[in-house]
């Protein structure tokens, strides 16, 4: 543990003096940058304002950052300390190395070509390969992951693995080159090394950072451990429902932001002729809240059909979805192509990425660029960015959401409800971060296939709506999305942002909606 310590004292150490040399000669070029606008420009140009407006945003966010970073630090030590004196266990966080912090979840992390990307997770009857995103390990600049290689190194010298091709598990020693390298040479591209480092699955009991109310355990019961919470509104008297709808909310959400707007805006022929399916997604409102989960693609995706598609034995369904949803429900048309009646995306987070750039990385910088401002960008970094200072977010308000609804609801004389405050807060720090980071950041080099397998693949109808003012999704990501889809139709909803593009035109986005459904049927 001694070592531990230390190792991860190094790497913090090491990290901030890297981020303080490449902020400073940020600094150092932004200035000169400006300068030689002076020069060229008079100082009432609207290019000499935008650069100084710049300038101030990048040179206070680097002492914002710079103490963000050491309170990160520091909290990390925090947190270990408070985990053991609570749950008599040292919990490797992603300031550990992979190798490490696969005592996480009790999966063993895998490596391909030497850089962590997937993680394995075996059962009595099969073994499953997740892919995770490398912005958990590594957010930092790429020099900074070199030098905590130096440090890594030291540590993972000298180990036995396992090494796997095919259907076939052989035990490797490191230590007996000749054979190695003659099982290398047969066949180079199957080979994965894994570490043997065998860990027993954390609890599914919340931890002690999380919050224990009813409803965030409710999940807890064996009945629904493995299935997620969903909200159906189906027809009166056991009347067939002629379609299926399933919404899919986005990230820091829930199903109630379907059900307390549009549900009780459809129509009345609407209510009688579909099923209307809102289901919470994995980590998030009343659905398991596991911590032992990384809560990736595969899972939220088997999650959804487990619970969803199979459970109502849906053949045919549209999707409405929102945000991080809308990669749900793009996986979802994949798998699915002869299922889907019509795809509703709202501010789906499609950003193209350019060839030859790490697609997670890229995602990561456009959606949390590290600035103080908006504030919007400032939120997003700043749980993009620092696990533990997120974990603390959480901590405090997560934790605590009853009391804040409450003072909502006391403060408003019960005018105000309060389910986006419930969706906001209703999670673990383990969920939505691993979410954020394998979802949102991760699926970035995904969602391009993704796109080209709808338009080829899938026939039905694209329809796209987008807040003319979301500061969280941008609206060119919409016609991106309508470039790679040609058919897609793209609404842009003027002085509407990411949330205020349903909340407050429920009625409105529910008569768009019906149209969409009732265009989709007739053309079926």
């Amino acid at each position: 543990m001694l070592n531990e310590t230390i190792n991860s004292f190094i790497r913090h150490l090491l990290y901030i003096l890297t981020l303080y040399l490449i902020h400073h000669q940020l600094i150092y070029i932004t200035l000169s940058h400006i300068h030689k606008i002076q020069i060229k420009t008079t100082s009432s140009s609207p290019p000499h304002i935008m650069a100084i407006a710049r300038w101030l945003n990048r040179t206070v966010g680097f002492f914002v950052f710079f103490l963000l970073d050491i309170i990160d630090f520091l909290l990390c030590f925090t947190y270990k300390t408070l985990d053991f004196f609570f749950e008599s266990e040292w919990k490797p966080c992603y300031c550990s190395t992979p190798l490490e912090a696969q005592g996480k979840t009790g999966k063993i992390i895998v490596s391909e070509r030497g850089e962590y990307s997937k993680v394995v997770s075996m059962t009595r009857t099969k073994i499953h390969f997740d892919e995770i995103s490398d912005t958990l390990y590594s957010r930092g600049p790429s020099l900074l992951m070199r030098l905590s290689k130096l440090v890594r190194s030291v540590k993972c010298f000298n180990y036995k693995g396992l090494i796997m091709r095919r259907n076939v598990v052989e035990s490797c020693d490191h230590n007996d080159h000749q054979s190695k390298k003659k099982l290398c040479g047969r066949n180079k591209k199957r080979l994965m090394t894994l570490n043997s480092t065998v860990v027993e699955k954390s609890p599914t009991t919340p931890r002690w950072s999380d919050c224990h109310c009813s409803f965030c355990t409710s999940w807890l019961p064996s009945s629904t451990k493995d299935s997620l919470f969903v909200n159906v509104q189906q027809p009166k008297d056991n009347k067939k429902a002629r379609d299926n709808v399933v919404f899919i909310h986005g990230f820091l959400s829930s199903s109630s932001f379907w059900t307390e707007t549009l549900f009780p805006n459809f129509s009345d022929s609407t209510k009688s002729n579909y099923r209307l399916i809102a289901v919470d997604l994995l980590g998030y409102g009343r659905s398991p809240k596991p911590n032992d989960s990384l809560y990736t693609l595969r899972e939220h995706l088997e999650m959804i059909e487990k619970s969803v598609i199979s459970h109502y034995k849906l053949k045919k369904f549209h999707i409405v979805a929102h945000s991080l949803g809308c990669v749900l429900a793009l996986a979802l048309a994949v798998k699915h192509p002869g299922a889907i009646k019509s795809l509703t995306l709202l501010a789906p987070p499609y950003y193209k990425v350019p060839k030859g750039v790490h697609a997670a990385q890229y995602v990561m910088r456009k959606v949390a660029p590290k600035n103080v401002w908006p504030p919007m960008q400032f939120g997003a970094s700043l749980i993009s960015w620092y696990e533990h200072i997120g974990r603390t977010v959480c901590l405090v308000l997560c934790k605590n959401h009853r009391l804040l609804e409450s003072l909502t609801r006391l403060l408003t004389l019960n005018r105000m409800k309060t389910y986006l405050i419930e969706g906001f807060l209703c999670h673990t720090h383990n969920g939505s971060w691993h979410t954020l980071h394998n979802i949102i950041f991760g699926s970035g080099g995904k969602l391009e296939s993704y796109l080209d397998h709808v338009r080829d693949h899938v026939d039905c109808d694209v329809t796209i709506f987008h807040g003319g003012k979301d500061e969280v999704i941008p609206v060119e990501c919409s016609y991106g999305v309508k470039t790679k889809v040609p058919r897609a139709t793209v609404h842009v909803i003027p002085d509407k942002d990411h949330i205020t593009i349903v909340v407050g035109r429920q009625k409105d986005f529910a008569r768009e909606l019906e149209l969409i459904w009732q265009k989709s049927t007739k053309t079926c």
